[in-house]
């Protein structure tokens, strides 16, 4: 989409019989503020949507050192982004200018005019969508302030974290960034005390935890309901589509996510063979639409919220978050989905988040500009890996131990990087050894038709090998296959934990009114497409579950 296009999708100018079928929609006030007035404050919880009646709304970004002007809203225009579905705090200040009168809505209002009013929640959806690419492309806006150096596995943490959430945020390297020597004076912080996150010129939170920095801008939020009709174990695109689904489908709705929206699909920098989207998608892109979708029909996403035991209460799944915290639900899903396994390669785990990484995106790729890095294994989550980070470092070198890549990477991909003229394929290649001085600095690998050793000096290395997935927190009662993944379908039916007179239904598990899709289920097939297929279906049978209790 063209700039100027954007922009007009992002900043519409509604008609007089729009903005009363949105008063009729909602319950609207019609209020009117002074010159001056603060109607949304930075970093407010529970803000409200405005829109415009006379007067105007000015928009600024308070999170550096000075406030700066985003926009202007007049006539017609309305304030908000995807952070009034999402339950985060405002990104931005909203200051009336002149004598401003303005349709005032509630956040819980405003989903009722999204869900019942569909011509304006087009307008309304479309406009926050394109306001959050705009800003994340502007370059200019500073968001949190990440202090800390680029050798700390908690830098590395904070920076993956927020990045991986969508959250927008600049990172000052203690190393090398001019601001950082009078930010920390003016905070009263050493260098040894970093990283710290702050927001304009407050100073937010020292080495906080993933939780405590979700707490702080309103990611996370208390689970305050106890029992929910579907929990959903596991944010990826399994977990996301069954959200959608269920949420639009009346059921009360709870999807718990240890780390981030989007699950492994969520670090892909470009998805190309997903349906609809023939220029291709970026993960992050993809989870954040699914995510704005699934709020918009009442689903809860609460991150960080990392489930340590499942258990059973008579028929009912209880899930047990840190801290203690507990939920029941009348059914489960897990979509916990997989990740890739760790090298098994000397030195390989000290390095891991300084230097050794399980994703390439803008977080990591910036350690490669100008430097030869590389890539292992031979999947296409290697392959878009190499493709991405190719236009970023000097040289690429993808290691595989077999010695033809189209045996396990979609043909469209191998031509891509038969094609980039710094992607380099070592065959029959693997890992031996790797060294540095707390940054990884070389790594040995070995051909192991020809016997010979090399080393490469890089400060990035990229794995993709195998899926090892996230079932180890699961009881006896939900039986795995011998690698691990859920078991699901007919063949359940003679399980010793199985308890109902039918025979299971093709995605649930032994255990009756528990499911599992996505990656983590066995046999299935490791693609998005498949996972949002699953997850999809998998509400189908919740109904049809509930019809028995």
């Amino acid at each position: 989409m063209a700039a100027q296009e954007l922009h007009s999708v992002a900043f519409p100018v509604l008609s007089d019989t729009q903005i009363a079928a949105l008063a009729g929609c909602s319950a609207a006030s019609l209020k009117r503020y002074p010159d001056g007035h603060v109607l949304v404050k930075a970093g407010d919880a529970h803000f409200k949507f405005f829109v415009v009646k006379s007067g105007s709304i000015e928009i600024l970004d308070e999170w550096g050192d000075t406030p700066k002007r985003i926009t202007l809203h007049q006539k017609g225009q309305f304030t908000g982004d995807v952070n009034h579905l999402t339950g985060k705090k405002s990104l931005v200040t909203a200051v009336a200018r002149g004598d401003c009168e303005v349709y005032e809505i509630a956040t819980d209002a405003l989903r009722q005019v999204l869900n019942q009013c569909p011509d304006l929640a087009d307008i309304i959806l479309q406009a926050f969508i394109a306001r959050r690419q705009l800003l994340r492309e502007s370059g200019s806006f500073t968001g949190l302030r990440v202090i800390g150096s680029r050798y700390s596995v908690d830098t590395f943490r904070i920076r993956d974290f927020l990045a991986s959430n969508r959250v927008p945020f600049t990172w000052l390297d203690l190393e090398v960034d001019p601001q950082v020597d009078q930010l920390l004076k003016r905070f009263g912080v050493t260098p040894a005390e970093t990283p710290v996150v702050a927001f304009g010129s407050q100073l937010l939170l020292r080495n906080p935890s993933n939780r405590e920095l979700a707490e702080a801008i309103g990611l996370r939020q208390p689970l305050t309901e106890k029992m929910y009709d579907l929990a959903i174990v596991g944010g990826g695109p399994a977990g996301l589509a069954a959200a959608v689904y269920a949420a639009s489908e009346g059921l009360n709705t709870v999807v718990l996510e240890r780390a981030a929206p989007g699950g492994q699909a969520g670090r892909s920098m470009r998805i190309e063979n997903y349906l609809g989207f023939p220029t291709g998608i970026s993960g992050g892109e993809l989870a954040d639409r699914a995510v704005l979708q699934a709020n918009r029909f009442g689903a809860r996403l609460p991150v960080p919220t990392p489930v340590q035991t499942l258990r059973f209460d008579g028929a009912y799944p209880v899930l047990e978050i840190d801290r203690a915290e507990t939920i029941n639900a009348k059914c489960l899903l897990i979509a916990t989905g997989a990740e890739y396994r760790h090298l098994d390669v000397p030195g390989c785990q000290a390095f891991e988040g300084r230097g050794v990484f399980y994703a390439a995106t803008l977080n990591e790729g910036s350690l490669c500009k100008g430097a030869e890095v590389l890539v292992v294994g031979g999947g296409n989550s290697a392959g878009q890996a190499a493709v991405f980070v190719a236009g970023l470092a000097r040289r690429v070198y993808i290691l595989i131990r077999g010695d033809d890549l189209y045996k396990s990477m979609s043909s469209y991909l191998v031509h891509r990087i038969e094609q980039t003229p710094n992607i380099e394929v070592l065959y029959n290649t693997e890992v031996r050894a790797m060294s540095g001085d707390g940054q990884l600095r070389t790594v040995d690998v070995v051909n192991n038709k020809a016997g010979e050793v090399r080393t490469f000096t890089t400060p990035a290395l990229f794995s993709f090998i195998g899926a090892v997935p996230h079932a180890d927190w699961l009881p006896p009662e939900i039986e795995k296959d011998d690698k691990g993944f859920v078991r699901t379908g007919a063949g359940l039916a003679q399980s010793p934990h199985w308890t109902a007179r039918r025979a299971p239904f093709l995605l649930e598990t032994s255990r009756p009114g528990v499911f599992a899709a996505g990656d983590v289920r066995s046999g299935s097939v490791k693609r998005v497409a498949s996972a949002v297929g699953e997850g999809a279906m998998a509400v189908q049978f919740v109904h049809e579950y509930f019809k028995e209790i």
